[in-house]
């Protein structure tokens, strides 16, 4: 026995060290005693999680368009969307945002997926009355969020918009070459990253914490993945009085942005570009806007998208970077084309 117990006992040792190493740190929960203090309103869901939400634009019974929008990787609902208030009070706008599963103080789902994201905004607009239909807005990875609402709750919509939207580079309708070159033009931290999130992702926890090698430059806000006119666009936004802080990683940031990574890279249980048009009537639209520049979505891989689905109406910004809609009243002409339908005299 005791030759067994040598060789066991190390094993188990090292498989519990192991465990330990991989094993994120328990999350922060807000309201919870040493978590993160309440300051939001939240609705209970159905699983008996709390998603956190911000009402802004006009009154929500005076509003003529009601739409929710959906924030981007490493933010949270507090960012205000750049809209002028002559537009938002002109066209009767009713917005509401809210921090995603895990993001500011809004509970984790574990079971974060595609479609639980659509139920969770199918859900938010029951519980606050939102009617039958409303519009969806996604900036960036909230644009996998819209995707989920186009294939899972297509009746729920008055339209949809998608920003800059996130591209899972392993979605089967794209020819393998074009994926392949697209993800190559990553910097290289990235890849590892994607490649990481989408074929070892009990890994992703230990590679996004390690200190030998960069991880994600998105996390890392390296200036690689910013173009030109980013730089612009964060050169003017840090010159700007800064009065909101960002608490998209308060409760860990396992569950909020590593949990993002695997949901967008991971495996899809459908391919979007097999959704079919909600609007077959035109009794509404949806629209893909894509920064011709964009370091992080690459254009070519929206381009095809654009193809494979000629329903989506699909604007290409030509000095766009991935940040192009913060400035320069691209807000304004987004929320125009979705909900009247005017599209902006040039792009």
């Amino acid at each position: 026995m005791a030759p067994k117990l040598v060789f066991v006992l190390p094993v188990v040792l090292l498989g519990w060290a192991f465990q330990a190493i991989l094993r994120p740190p328990p999350t922060k929960l807000c309201g919870s005693p040493g978590g993160p203090p309440l300051t939001s309103p939240r609705i209970k869901l159905r699983d008996g999680r709390h998603l956190a939400y911000r009402e802004d634009g006009v009154q929500k019974d005076k509003a003529r368009y009601k739409i929710i929008t959906i924030h981007a990787f490493d933010s949270t609902k507090d960012i205000p969307l750049p809209v002028s208030k002559e537009l938002v009070e002109e066209l009767g706008i009713y917005l509401l945002a809210f921090d995603r599963a895990g993001y500011g103080e809004s509970d984790p789902n574990p079971k974060r997926d595609v479609k639980s994201e659509a139920l969770d905004i199918e859900e938010l607009a029951d519980q606050l009355e939102l009617g039958q239909k409303f519009y969806v807005l996604g900036t960036s990875m909230g644009g996998y969020s819209v995707w989920g609402c186009l294939q899972y709750i297509p009746h729920r919509l008055a339209g949809a918009a998608l920003v800059v939207p996130v591209i899972n580079y392993w979605w089967p309708s794209f020819p393998a070459e074009l994926s392949r070159q697209a993800f190559k033009k990553q910097v290289v931290p990235e890849q590892r990253t994607l490649w990481i999130a989408h074929n070892v992702p009990s890994l992703l926890y230990l590679w996004m914490t390690q200190k030998w090698l960069p991880s994600s430059a998105a996390a890392m806000h390296h200036p690689e993945i910013f173009s030109k006119h980013d730089m612009e666009v964060l050169q003017k936004m840090m010159a700007m009085p800064r009065t909101i802080e960002n608490k998209s990683r308060q409760q860990g940031t396992y569950e909020s942005i590593h949990r993002d990574l695997l949901v967008a890279f991971g495996r899809w249980e459908f391919d979007p570009m097999n959704i079919t048009n909600p609007f077959p009537q035109n009794e509404g639209s949806v629209h893909i806007w894509q920064g011709y520049e964009d370091r992080l979505v690459l254009v070519e891989l929206q381009r095809y998208i654009s193809k494979k689905l000629p329903w989506i109406k699909y604007h290409e910004v030509r000095e766009g970077g991935h940040m192009f809609m913060l400035l320069d009243g691209w807000t304004d002409r987004i929320l125009k084309a979705l909900v009247v339908g005017e599209e902006p005299s040039a792009v």
